[in-house]
């Protein structure tokens, strides 16, 4: 019975992590239709995506403490009931000052959720074999819930209206709320965790300047001296930071976390591994829509390879193998395969190429990033301290947020510039603007995708280099573990 409440509380903390990655892209489709209801212009409609990418990926340290500080089981409680008002505020929203102020909530309580939904899963998982099942199902949900919030963001804004990508998450979140209850542990917090005060200072000024900094060159360029300028003040303050962990009597993010090998080895890959997925993200769906000429529906139905392959590589190769085998097995093939799958998307023309390139490749990159990424996770968490597990689970989700937050920014920036540049050289008499457009569009996405491959393969390089341990690790190998049961007492 206890077995069976364990994986019922595994449905809970997946559902609630579904709900925070895809509401990073569920939005993006349906931008248009709000930017038109809301009467946005062209310079603050990005603010609909920037307002959560800001508040989520600067405030993950601080509520990864939070989490260890007052209990993992109520901060993911909070952090639903929250999310589930901010989204409702959005969804009713009247101005676009309003959505952004109902976006940038979101994003707080998501920094609270998230880093306390996978330190839960970490402390409830403690059996190598379970753990490994776990976390597949996790890894599945992490790499496909972009891909998932692309399909529901186009049914919903194509069958009901773009207010329905934020209500929506209101009933998966109190749905969450209730099975929380139920089932999680009750999980206090550690008498021995401390509110890292000018850590969580410099912390989340410092990310929220990196990510600000990225998002702004998406539209100023990088030579702007605002972009300069918080992107270098995020440099300084995060090396501030990072001098003060060392000296902090608690501090907001223990040494021993990322003093790790395996860790950093995890992160890193993390990193660089979003830094290509999301701009992937944003070409395909640009490619599909306004090149091949799919509608919202067929654009989000084009993306279910992605999410099939991402499912098989978490559940059926990563999960079964993860402790039979060392993790850098699991994770140099799976991006190798994802970085040769970018390689074949990055050869499409403006000739319909989806059955010849995109789908084999989205089937590739989605069993390679399954593989790799659900590996990735059980390191970043694996044989940390308890106490410590909610920084360890929000270090992870930052690199994940800090990672597609450059990876837009970077990218489009590189499209951009290389549309426009083959563009001014092509254009001339007899040509066809709009025929030249489409070839331009498609050269920018072919050369930043390029690069995404690029990103990739030095995370592959990485994994093979840095990650050395002949098995994932458990909260087991800690030296003082403490397991955690579900409360069957509820």
């Amino acid at each position: 019975m206890a077995d069976n409440r364990r994986w019922w509380a595994l449905v809970v903390i997946a559902l609630a992590q579904l709900m925070v990655v895809l509401d990073m892209t569920i939005v993006n489709i349906a931008l248009p239709s709000a930017q038109s209801d809301l009467h946005m212009s062209d310079g603050n409609r990005q603010w609909v995506i920037t307002a959560y990418t800001l508040a989520f990926g600067g405030l993950l340290l601080l509520g990864g403490r939070v989490a260890d500080l007052v209990g993992r089981k109520l901060t993911f409680m909070v952090g639903l009931l929250g999310f589930a008002a901010a989204s409702a505020l959005g969804g009713a929203a009247t101005g676009s000052g309003m959505l952004f102020g109902a976006r940038a909530l979101q994003g707080v309580f998501a920094a609270l959720l998230a880093p306390s939904a996978l330190s839960l899963l970490a402390t409830t998982f403690t059996d190598p074999r379970d753990r490994g099942r776990a976390f597949g199902v996790f890894g599945a949900i992490v790499g496909a819930g972009a891909a998932i919030g692309l399909l529901a963001g186009g049914f919903l804004t194509q069958y009901l209206n773009w207010r329905w990508c934020l209500y929506v998450n209101v009933p998966i979140a109190l749905v969450a709320f209730a099975g929380a209850w139920a089932l999680l542990a009750g999980g206090g917090g550690h008498e021995e965790a401390r509110l890292d005060v000018p850590g969580a200072l410099l912390g989340s000024a410092g990310m929220l300047s990196l990510v600000y900094g990225f998002s702004e060159a998406e539209s100023r360029s990088w030579g702007d001296g605002l972009v300069l300028a918080l992107l270098l003040g995020g440099a300084a303050l995060l090396a501030v930071f990072a001098l003060w962990q060392t000296r902090a009597r608690v501090p907001l993010l223990p040494m021993s976390v990322v003093r790790d090998r395996q860790r950093i080895g995890a992160f890193l890959t993390t990193l660089l591994v979003t830094i290509g997925m999301f701009g992937t993200f944003l070409f395909l769906t640009y490619y599909m829509q306004r090149v091949l000429g799919y509608s919202p529906v067929k654009t989000g139905v084009a993306y279910l390879p992605i999410t099939v392959g991402m499912i098989v590589g978490s559940t059926q190769i990563a999960a079964r193998l993860l402790h039979r085998v060392p993790p850098r097995t699991l994770m140099v093939p799976g991006l190798l395969l994802a970085a040769g799958a970018l390689a074949l998307i990055a050869q499409v023309g403006v000739e319909p190429a989806y059955a010849s390139h995109v789908l084999p490749g989205m089937l590739m990159l989605g069993l390679g990033m399954g593989t790799a990424m659900m590996t990735s996770v059980s390191l970043a968490t694996g044989s940390v301290a308890p106490r410590d597990s909610g920084a360890a689970s929000a270090t992870f989700n930052t690199a994940q947020q800090v990672g597609g937050s450059i990876g837009t920014a970077l990218l489009n920036t590189i499209a951009a510039s290389v549309t426009t540049r083959y563009a001014t050289a092509h254009a001339g008499p007899g040509v066809n603007p709009r025929v030249l457009e489409a070839r331009a569009a498609v050269h920018g996405f072919n050369v930043a995708t390029w690069w995404a491959m690029g990103a990739l393969l030095l995370a592959a390089l990485i994994a093979a280099t840095v990650v050395d341990a002949d098995r994932a690790p458990t909260p087991q190998d800690h030296e003082t573990p403490v397991p955690e049961p579900v409360d069957s007492t509820r």
